[in-house]
């Protein structure tokens, strides 16, 4: 069961339709959007590299700027410590390359995900003091390791932390308090008192606005050519990250995408060959599910320094030869995730965990790299707050995915006595813990949830209530100006009541897609497209309509009323280009 929504934004379409030479119903779609005032959407649409906010707006990036410069005089030995996901490998590189440019004698650590964890950890703080490490500069990761660098402070080492994460608090009498880490300099768009305008930046972004800082600063000609270079792993790591694609965001993934199609840099040129990736029609969904997950795949089931040394590599053949062992990975990846999934389906059985509002699933012999993609795939099918734990190699360790009314990391704060470590967002979130706490933890959190029957029901938002007949092939060809789309800026969505389906055809090899031609209650006859779930689009027709309705639409002409939300789009074949309508949602 679904809601649905219809947008009812209001502003004066009309007018910004003519100002800036566009459809009535693309202005309405830019409302949907937030977008408020004529600033806002020139930004949306024709914004440029030129308009990202300043660096020194972020707090104690001065501050930062001029520890390094001073390390650099003096010669200090650098390390930028980094995390083993997409946005921390892209961090990483973005930080070392920028400083080696700089003349740094700068190396570069990632966590291991199953013998590390995430983060700082005192073995990371052990091995930087006997390599007579004297600055450690974090990415993506060090604001919740306040006790790790004091430890650094104690062996005479300094630390920047740089970071996007939620800064942790404690609260006493509904004040709440920040608990920064004792670093030199925090640069974290979330921490009280940043004036920086946007604070949905992922870590790679904040690590670019350093070295933009530092051409800034130094005058550098090379470090401010290597920016655009740079630009193209903030937005991999921007749409990877799941950051909304608002904002500079927006920006950030469009221009790197551009930038992406003409790359100079050998591992991401293999990376694109061996995924198969038509680099002319690159897009976000690109970056998010095609190239990122390769990166993901390292750190999930090896070291991430092979996606770091797949960007660094300076010969065709060691990319390739980097390329082809992330893809490995990454297909191994999938059959290990299929799996999970059937696992953690097995468990919410057994347990009942339908019933439980936040869903707590322990799989102890799943590959605790793979939790937070379980996550995600029950968190898309209950939509409910999920948490898959897996046993690790001390104690048990999990990753969070959540729904839109509940923020998961302020509830996890709550119950913080009963993680070793824990960090994240507000939807999505990595802990550790004690296994004899399991228990009383999925206790605690779903007493503390709040959430309502209400709460569980996806909620379909549609732009607009449009005709079939109405969506052309001007108006799907206008809606190019819309992309990148992602999160925060999701593909329009559409709808049209009182439709009638009168016949239907199995598409593809497996014939688990469909297309519908419907008759719309103008008289137009219009072919929808559907990918979704093709059983369950049969058992809604059989269950309407009588047994085997669902047949009988493939097999003779039919009357079936429905309504349904679709999307718009254009389809090219054989060098024929036509307007293509694809059913998203139906009742």
């Amino acid at each position: 069961m679904e809601k649905w929504f219809v947008a009812a934004k209001r502003a004066d379409f009309d007018k910004w339709a003519e100002d800036f030479n566009i459809s009535p119903v693309l202005a309405r779609i830019l409302r949907n959007r937030e977008l408020t005032d004529e600033t806002q959407i020139e930004r949306f649409l024709h914004g440029t590299i030129d308009e990202l906010y300043s660096p020194w707006l972020l707090k104690d990036m001065d501050r930062a700027a001029d520890i390094i410069l001073s390390a650099l005089s003096a010669k200090k030995k650098l390390r930028v410590i980094g995390d083993y996901d997409a946005d921390g490998i892209c961090s990483s590189y973005i930080l070392t390359e920028g400083l080696k440019i700089l003349g740094a004698d700068v190396d570069t650590a990632i966590p291991h995900r199953i013998y590390d964890g995430y983060g700082l950890n005192d073995q990371l703080i052990e091995e930087a003091a006997r390599d007579g490490v004297e600055l450690i500069i974090t990415c993506d990761n060090g604001i919740a390791a306040a006790r790790q660098i004091g430890l650094a402070s104690d062996k005479g080492i300094a630390v920047i932390v740089t970071d996007h994460h939620e800064v942790p608090f404690e609260e006493e009498n509904g004040v709440r308090r920040e608990l920064l880490p004792p670093a030199e300099a925090v640069v974290d768009p979330k921490q009280e008192g940043c004036t920086y305008p946007f604070d949905g930046i992922c870590g790679a972004v904040v690590a670019y606005k350093l070295m933009s800082a530092l051409a800034e600063r130094t005058g550098s000609g090379a470090l401010e050519r290597a920016m655009d270079e740079f630009l193209q792993f903030a937005a991999i790591a921007t749409v990877c990250d799941v950051m909304e694609l608002k904002d500079e965001n927006r920006i950030i993934v469009k221009e790197g995408i551009k930038r992406i199609q003409n790359t100079q840099n050998e591992g991401m040129k293999a990376l694109i060959a061996v995924t198969d990736t038509d680099v002319s029609k690159l897009s976000a969904y690109h970056l998010g599910f095609v190239l990122g997950p390769c990166l993901n795949a390292t750190g999930r089931l090896d070291s991430a320094s092979l996606a770091l040394e797949l960007f660094q590599s300076r010969t065709r053949a060691e990319a390739c030869l980097a390329a082809g062992e992330l893809k490995r990975l990454n297909d191994t990846r999938k059959g290990l995730t299929a799996k999970g999934v059937e696992e953690a389906e097995k468990y919410i059985t057994e347990h009942h965990m339908e019933k439980y509002p936040v869903m707590l699933i322990y799989l102890p012999e799943v590959h605790e790299s793979i939790a937070g993609i379980i996550a995600g795939r029950i968190r898309e099918k209950y939509n409910h707050p999920v948490f898959v734990l897996t046993k690790g190699e001390n104690g048990v360790k999990g990753s969070g995915r959540s729904i839109e009314g509940y923020n998961m990391f302020e509830h996890m704060t709550r119950q913080k006595h009963y993680f070793t470590k824990f960090g994240g967002h507000k939807l999505a979130a990595g802990l550790s813990m004690r296994e004899e706490d399991i228990e009383a933890l999925q206790k605690a959190l779903n007493n503390d949830c709040n959430l309502k029957e209400e709460d569980f029901i996806p909620r379909v938002h549609i732009d607009i209530a449009m005709p079939l007949y109405y969506a052309d092939e001007r108006l799907a060809s206008e809606l190019s100006l819309l992309e990148p789309y992602g999160v925060g800026n999701p593909r329009p969505l559409f709808a049209q009541k009182n439709l009638r389906l009168i016949r239907g055809m199995r598409m593809g090899a497996n014939k688990n897609y469909a297309r519908f031609m419907v008759l719309t209650p103008e008289g137009y006859e219009v072919q929808l497209v559907f990918f979704g779930d093709l059983d369950a689009f049969e058992e809604f027709l059989d269950n309407r309509y009588g047994n085997s309705a669902s047949e009988r639409l493939y097999n003779e002409k039919c009357s079936y009323e429905i309504s349904v939300v679709y999307q718009l789009g254009l389809n090219t074949y054989r060098g024929k280009t036509e307007v293509q309508y694809i059913m998203r949602h139906y009742c």
